[in-house]
Formats: C-alpha cells, sequence, structure tokens
C-alpha cells in the first residue's frame, strides 16, 4: 500500500475508517468515469466489482502511490475488457415498434373471402339456418363480440359460440364439397 494513504488511513482509524475506505474514497469517482467514459453498459456495478477485487490484495501492492494507482486501473481495464466482450455475445436489444413490423398474417375469414366472390359467400350463407345466419353476419360482417352478438340476438354467450362454430364447421364442408367437384 501507499505511504500517503497509508498515513491517511492510520489518521482516520480511531474514527473507524478502514484502509479500504480510503482507497475507495480516493480512486472510486475516477474509476467510474474510467468505466463510464469506455462504454461499460453498468459502470457503477463494474467499479463495485473492481474495489471487491481489489480489496482482498490491498496489503500486497507495492510500488506507492503509483503502484496502487496502476494496479487499481489495470483491475477496472480488465472488468471493461470483460463487459466489452460480454456486449458483443449478447444480441442487439431494440424496442419493438408495431408500426414498423412488416409482419401480417391474414385472417381466416378475409383468406377465405379473396377465394370466393361475394354472390358464392351470400350462396353459402343461404344454406345455413336462420339464426347461425344471423350469428356470422353479426360476428363476421358486423364485427360484434361474443358478448354484443348474444345480447343482440337475446341469447347467452355459451348458444352464440355454438351457432358460430356449427355453422363454420358447415360451411367448411360445403367449402370442401365444392372444392371437389370443381373440375
Amino acid at each position: 500500500m501507499t505511504d500517503a494513504l497509508a498515513d491517511e488511513a492510520l489518521r482516520d482509524e480511531p474514527a473507524g475508517v478502514s484502509v479500504f475506505s480510503v482507497v475507495y474514497r480516493t480512486y472510486a469517482s475516477q474509476v467510474l468515469g474510467y468505466l463510464t467514459a469506455r462504454g461499460v453498459e453498468d459502470p457503477e456495478a463494474a467499479m463495485q466489482e473492481v474495489f471487491l477485487s481489489v480489496l482482498p490484495r490491498l496489503a500486497s501492492v507495492h510500488g506507492g502511490d503509483a503502484g496502487l494507482r496502476t494496479f487499481i486501473f489495470s483491475v477496472a481495464h480488465a472488468r471493461m475488457v470483460d463487459d466489452h466482450r460480454r456486449q458483443s455475445r449478447t444480441p442487439a436489444k431494440l424496442p419493438f415498434e408495431p408500426e414498423l413490423d412488416q409482419r401480417e398474417d391474414s385472417s381466416a375469414e378475409s383468406e377465405a373471402l379473396q377465394r370466393i366472390s361475394p354472390q358464392e359467400v351470400l350462396g353459402l350463407l343461404d344454406t345455413l339456418p336462420q339464426d347461425q345466419r344471423e350469428v356470422l353476419s353479426l360476428r363476421l360482417v358486423g364485427g360484434l363480440t361474443v358478448e354484443q352478438t348474444a345480447e343482440a340476438m337475446g341469447k347467452s354467450g355459451g348458444s352464440v359460440k355454438q351457432l358460430q362454430r356449427r355453422a363454420l364447421l358447415k360451411l367448411r364442408e360445403l367449402a370442401e364439397v365444392k372444392e371437389y367437384l370443381k373440375p
């Protein structure tokens, strides 16, 4: 340890200040500044790691103030290199911006409507019972929720779901038969 720091630590020892706290007070802000300037992701945590590494080896440091300073900054440099390596192996973190997301999955409804003409849709809907046709019209064309459709029809939400399921199964069967019969 350095002579000047040792003298300061001995002077402050009665006040309960250890040698380590004197070293920490003397170099912490400089180490933090170095780590921040070198682009360490969390400079305060890295600084704490530096001093946790320095603490057990303080008694073995030679060369006075310059030797201690060199030792502390060599440990800080090693932590900075470790952090840069870790950052280079970590994928880039980009915020999700929905308006820039070009991925789009079309719904089954829109695909079906693109494949068949409106007249064919009306013809298929005419084959359904009145309540199933009404549910599909309110849900798909009107864009109502299950609860809103149930309220509009005076039925329970469960019966609306069941009517919709049955109607879609019936339409699927009809579409498959129609596809099968195409030349």
